[in-house]
């Protein structure tokens, strides 16, 4: 997949090359412009039951297919303000993508969903991760900057579950609380998700959920509403 990203890390944007006889799978309402001879087929890229099990994991039920037969352009853009990054797969490999992260990939790439187990449940950060494997290009969207890391065997590093964007299904993780109950409650520490190498993480530098917190503690309440009115 052959992309040129550009505004970043801020607003960034991505101009996918689709060679003649060529395609690239967008997930739906990702795409922001095209260009030449381009175009479109919807699907659930599996069936039924793969576009719910990729729903569940954070991507849309739909995908699109943007094909050319004589070559053209498809620009694409995550949906919160952040950075892009271009990663792939290949062989035996897989690449464990956190909800809403995944924004497009060559049609070689299988994106399904893996369920996370018992430890997903606390994590605030979705129970099914989306699952990108098969031979391809994969293009990851962030809130924020994105920030790799190439973990040795063994190595350990800990993120904040809501800065996760993506990491190799080689990495072990655990969930768990930052702290005890006190520095939770008073000192604001959230859920965190430790990784072990051999891998790659990649981590975006903002949280969606801490801009949702941000944003509803700044809006009036019902109740507030309510009274107004009355």
């Amino acid at each position: 997949m052959q992309t040129e990203i550009s505004c970043g890390p801020a607003f960034a944007f991505a101009e996918i090359a689709v060679p003649p006889g060529g395609s690239v799978r967008v997930e739906a309402g990702a795409m922001a412009m095209m260009r030449g001879d381009v175009s479109t087929t919807t699907s659930t890229s599996g069936g039924f039951l793969k576009g719910l099990r990729r729903s569940l994991g954070g991507a849309s039920f739909f995908v699109n297919d943007f094909t050319s037969q004589r070559g053209g352009l498809v620009g694409v853009a995550g949906t919160l303000p952040g950075d892009l990054v271009q990663t792939s797969v290949a062989g035996g490999t897989a690449l464990l993508v956190q909800s809403g992260c995944w924004l497009a990939s060559d049609p070689t790439v299988d994106v399904d969903s893996k369920w996370g187990g018992s430890k997903g449940l606390f994590s605030g950060a979705g129970l099914v991760l989306l699952r990108c494997s098969g031979n391809g290009d994969i293009l990851l969207s962030s809130y924020g900057a994105i920030r790799s890391f190439t973990l040795a065997p063994g190595e350990p590093i800990t993120l904040e579950s809501g800065h996760v964007v993506a990491f190799d299904e080689s990495v072990q993780y655990r969930i768990r609380k930052a702290g005890g109950w006190k520095s939770t409650i008073l000192g604001g520490g959230g859920i965190v998700t430790e990784f072990t190498g051999p891998g790659r993480v990649w981590m975006q530098t903002r949280s969606a959920t801490d801009l949702v917190d941000w944003l509803r503690s700044r809006l009036p309440s019902n109740s507030g509403n309510n009274e107004a009115s009355s």
